[in-house]
């Protein structure tokens, strides 16, 4: 559906409901009762974070506003998810906001019942996985431009650690280098109850 009409429908049950007079609980709001997010689509791509903190703090105090970004460049996709520390303020930005104008964009704001916010990877998880898949290729050579969305490891002393890499720039070069099996002596340690007489030791 075409989020103008559902910024209209939207509109249209509220404004049944206020003329009907209903509570709380007869709501439409009230099933979403569970959750302190609303979901904003239609963002102007230029509104940071900070912007869109301002424009629903009128409503309650935010928690969080996950502005929804490209991992490759970094820029927003349009829609945002906020979070209010009271669900009720959900209902006010939801019945004042659905339909505003920001920008000269028409913004949508709804209701989302089971919102988890997509955790970032922890980093050390994503290290591991980078780390398995190996070292990037163009870092080594000076050239990958994707950063963190790189999938190769960037770990410069992982770099140096396996060999890859500048010679001059390692000075434990030539200890990391692989020499072969190792032979190393083998000691007995002989454990006695009782001293042996001094003849028998040598």
């Amino acid at each position: 559906m075409n989020p103008l009409t559902q910024v209209k429908r939207t509109q249209v049950i509220n404004q049944k409901e206020a003329a009907l007079g209903l509570s709380e609980d007869a709501s439409w709001h009230a099933k979403f009762r569970g959750s302190a997010y609303v979901f904003v689509g239609g963002v102007p791509f230029d509104l940071t974070e900070g912007d869109l903190l301002a424009v629903f703090a009128q409503y309650g105090e935010v928690v969080d506003v996950n502005l929804v970004r490209d991992k490759a460049t970094g820029k927003s996709k349009g829609f945002a998810f906020v979070a209010y520390e009271d669900q009720r303020s959900t209902v006010l930005a939801v019945d004042n906001l659905n339909g505003a104008k920001v920008l000269g964009r028409i913004i949508r704001v709804d209701h989302v019942e089971k919102y988890k916010k997509k955790e970032e990877e922890d980093e050390e998880e994503l290290q591991k996985k980078r780390e398995e898949r190996g070292v990037c290729y163009a870092f080594q050579k000076g050239e990958c431009n994707r950063g963190d969305a790189c999938k190769y490891s960037h770990d410069e002393q992982r770099n140096a650690n396996t060999g890859w890499g500048s010679k001059e720039d390692d000075p434990k070069w030539e200890h990391d280098r692989h020499r072969g099996p190792q032979i190393r002596p083998l000691v007995f340690v002989l454990q006695l109850d009782e001293p042996l007489p001094a003849k028998d030791i040598s």
